[in-house]
């Protein structure tokens, strides 16, 4: 396992005693997306997980980390997070708000602990890969170790 280029989130899960792994890849400027990662690291589009920041009109900034290859569904994501409408923070928040870029938004080692949701069809899974921080790099994670160490909720808020 590399350990030289170590991101925040991976301090981070160093400190607390996590077990992880990392996984390096070329980065594609042209395409960010979870689909893209995934076929560069040979993984199916569900085992990679993309973070996305959301804002609410009642609780403010939360985040969710979904399948590569799904959606969120903005109404379940409303009702989970006691919000009746939420969106997308704009690309040109999310830096400020996080620390991370788009493409290296991790749901672990954010500026603020925000309140975040996994889709429940993570617990299906032995590991996921979610972004390590940066653009290049995945975290290969317990799903329970990652709802651990980000104090997420497990809930269904993908379109299906």
């Amino acid at each position: 396992m590399k350990r030289e280029n170590k991101t925040n989130a991976a301090r981070l899960l160093d400190r607390a005693g996590t077990a992880y792994g990392l996984k390096s890849y070329p980065v594609d400027e042209e395409d960010l997306s979870a689909a893209h990662v995934a076929a560069v690291l040979g993984l199916e589009a569900d085992a990679l997980y993309k973070t996305l920041v959301l804002r609410g009109e009642r609780t403010g900034v939360f985040v969710c980390v979904v399948p590569g290859d799904a959606e969120v569904d903005l109404k379940k994501a409303a009702r989970v997070s006691g919000n009746k409408k939420v969106d997308l923070v704009p690309m040109k928040e999310l830096l400020p708000l996080t620390g991370y870029v788009r493409g290296g938004c991790s749901p672990i080692g954010m500026k603020k602990r925000y309140p975040t949701y996994i889709d429940s069809g993570v617990m299906e899974r032995e590991t996921v890969h979610v972004s390590a921080g940066v653009r290049g790099m995945q975290l290969v994670i317990a799903p329970a170790d990652l709802i651990a160490c980000t104090g997420a909720v497990t809930a269904d808020i993908i379109i299906r």
